[in-house]
């Protein structure tokens, strides 16, 4: 009898096999300003998601999140991209976010047009792993959403 895996991964063994060198790099990368990774917990502490602005240059940064299966389709993701955009406004300083998703992923789609993101354009397959896709942007400025939270004593400046 041959064990099948448990958990299953788009990412391949060479992802892992290089795991401790990508993430010091990807440490070094949030250190410097590069890049600003935040894990979504639970309040038993087990870990709900990972949402990252990435490519953080010029006011503007690229959003990249995962959500756990048993959360996904709750309004977990929607609401805390939304509350990405105003943290990433407020402490952050940026303007706009980008994001970019494979046409066949609708989950995503509707999770950044949700939390006021527009498409903008086709988005490179070599980005989304040979898939066709679009971008999505927000403009951070003026832009605030009925679903948007704005943390106490922080606003859009």
């Amino acid at each position: 009898m041959v064990d099948k895996p448990l958990l299953t991964t788009d990412r391949g063994d060479d992802f892992f096999d290089q795991f401790t060198d990508r993430y010091n790099a990807l440490l070094a990368e949030q250190e410097a300003g590069i890049c600003a990774f935040h894990v979504l917990v639970a309040e038993e502490g087990s870990v709900l998601g990972r949402f990252n602005l990435v490519d953080i240059e010029d006011h503007t940064a690229e959003l990249g999140y995962r959500v756990a299966q048993h959360v996904a389709g709750r309004g977990v993701a929607t609401a805390t991209v939304r509350e990405l955009c105003q943290l990433a406004a407020a402490q952050y300083r940026l303007r706009t976010l980008r994001a970019a998703t494979v046409r066949q992923n609708a989950a995503s789609q509707k999770v950044l047009t949700k939390a006021g993101f527009v498409p903008v354009g086709p988005a490179d397959p070599a980005r989304l792993g040979g898939e066709p896709g679009t971008w999505y942007q927000r403009d951070l400025v003026h832009t605030i959403l009925p679903g948007d939270r704005l943390r106490e004593g922080r606003g859009h400046r």
